[in-house]
Order: C-alpha cells, then sequence, then structure tokens
C-alpha cells in the first residue's frame, strides 16, 4: 500500500510541477526561462517558444491529473513512461545551447529519472486491465470487449 500512494503522490506532484511551468512561462516568462538553464534566450519573436513550452507543459499535467482523477493507473503508467522523453530531450536541449551540466542533469534529468520511477510505481501498483477502482472504467473495458459484441 506504501507503494501505491507513493506512486499517486509522485503522480500529484509531477503533474502539479508541470501545471506550475506552464502558468510560470505563460504569466512570467523572462523569470521562468531563466530557471530552465540555457543561459541565452531568444528575443523577439522567437520569444514566442515560451508560449509553446507552457502550452505543452499545461497538457502534460492536465493529462497526467485527469487520469490519476479517473482511477486509470495502467494507462497513466504508459503516459508517465511516454512523458520521461520530454525532461530528457530538456537536458539534452540546456547541453547543446550552452546551459551546464548542473542544469541539464540535476534538473532535467533528474525530473526525468522521477518521471520513470512514477512510471514504474504506476505499472507496479496497478492491474493490467487498469480498472481496480474504478467502476466506469471497468464498464467501458467491458464495451470494448469483444466478446460483448453482438453481431
Amino acid at each position: 500500500m506504501r507503494t501505491h500512494r507513493l506512486a499517486t503522490a509522485l503522480s500529484v506532484l509531477l503533474g502539479l510541477a508541470c501545471l506550475w511551468f506552464a502558468f510560470d512561462f505563460f504569466l512570467i516568462p523572462e523569470t521562468a526561462a531563466a530557471g530552465f538553464g540555457i543561459p541565452a534566450w531568444p528575443q523577439g519573436d522567437a520569444a514566442g517558444y515560451f508560449t509553446v513550452k507552457a502550452g505543452r507543459d499545461l497538457a502534460n499535467g492536465a493529462i497526467v491529473l485527469t487520469l490519476l482523477a479517473l482511477g486509470m493507473r495502467r494507462p497513466l503508467a504508459w503516459v508517465m513512461l511516454l512523458l520521461a522523453i520530454v525532461p530528457f530531450v530538456d537536458a539534452l536541449a540546456v547541453l547543446g545551447h550552452g546551459g551546464s551540466y548542473a542544469a541539464a542533469l540535476g534538473i532535467h534529468a533528474a525530473t526525468g529519472a522521477v518521471v520513470l520511477l512514477a512510471a514504474g510505481l504506476l505499472f507496479a501498483t496497478s492491474s493490467r486491465a487498469g480498472t481496480e477502482a474504478n467502476p466506469a472504467a471497468r464498464e467501458g473495458n467491458r464495451l470494448l470487449d469483444r466478446s460483448s459484441v453482438r453481431v
């Protein structure tokens, strides 16, 4: 049960962190950008990429928290596994654009490792169908079950 709670807590924290980063980049992009790890940020029209990053983070956080709220732990595990790509690519971006190893590894790669940990814990604590505590998901799976389709 402790592992289940840890997986849930990590999922909530990661989802909320994504939302925090999104609002930070929407509202105060200059300050948020400074914490990302790349020293020279784009100016003028290129600064619009801050909005792109904010939108990406908003969507990622919303997906994580929605799947968790729906009790869809197994699908959330798969989503987290895929979302781990984002911080590792961010680490490569920091290294490739003059950022420090400390920022690349300490912020982005470490985040990627935590996302992978959360995915692993979610896989370990969820049933194959991902419907153990979710009657709506069980009903949805029943509708998708080929054996219940009548021709």
